[in-house]
């Protein structure tokens, strides 16, 4: 199971904070670390991601919209928003093993995300979220289901997802699981 701990400085307590969050995961074993900062600067995203990258060498590390950060820093991977031009349009700068995901919402998106050369998709939300308010109905484990036999490509589950219905959701054909609250709090990171 893939486990992806999708950043946010703010909740973490800082910078400082999040940097030790995200050095503990990769220490317990989170695969993915993908730094979510939307409102950075180019330079003090860069700064973050490098240090992201350092402190959590096992990890693979992916940037959430700014391909220009992830390619200069050296991130394995960048995040789209479902709204983004499309993952094949970043293949002819990206090196090789590059990932790149895709932000869905629907089965459709979810389908369009393959087609377009997504490497993977956040699919969400599946249950109610835990840090944010989302206007989406839910998808429940059922609609998470569904949605990951449609596709070839790894499906990642995201909204509410808790270390206790991370495995429900990896029955239901998920790859793994993605979130902030599971992954920032001061515990163990979700197993």
């Amino acid at each position: 199971m893939i486990r992806c701990h999708i950043t946010d400085r703010r909740s973490a307590g800082g910078i400082e904070a999040l940097l030790d969050r995200i050095e503990a995961n990769a220490r317990a074993g989170v695969e993915w670390i993908q730094i979510r900062e939307k409102d950075l600067e180019g330079r003090a995203l860069a700064e973050l991601v490098l240090e992201a990258l350092r402190r959590a060498p096992g990890a693979l590390i992916i940037v959430n919209s700014r391909a220009d950060v992830a390619l200069a820093c050296g991130a394995g991977g960048l995040h789209l928003p479902a709204d983004s031009p499309p993952p094949s349009a970043f293949r002819p700068i990206c090196p090789p093993g590059f990932r790149i995901g895709v932000s869905c919402h629907s089965e459709e998106e979810l389908l369009l995300a393959e087609r377009e050369g997504a490497d993977y998709a956040l699919f969400s939300p599946v249950l109610r979220p835990l840090s944010k308010e989302d206007r989406r109905p839910p998808h429940g484990i059922e609609g998470l289901r569904r949605a990951c036999s449609r596709v070839r490509i790894p499906v990642l589950a995201l909204g509410g997802v808790t270390a206790e219905n991370a495995p429900l959701c990896v029955a239901a054909g998920a790859a793994g699981v993605a979130g902030i609250s599971m992954f920032q709090s001061a515990g163990p990171p979700a197993a």
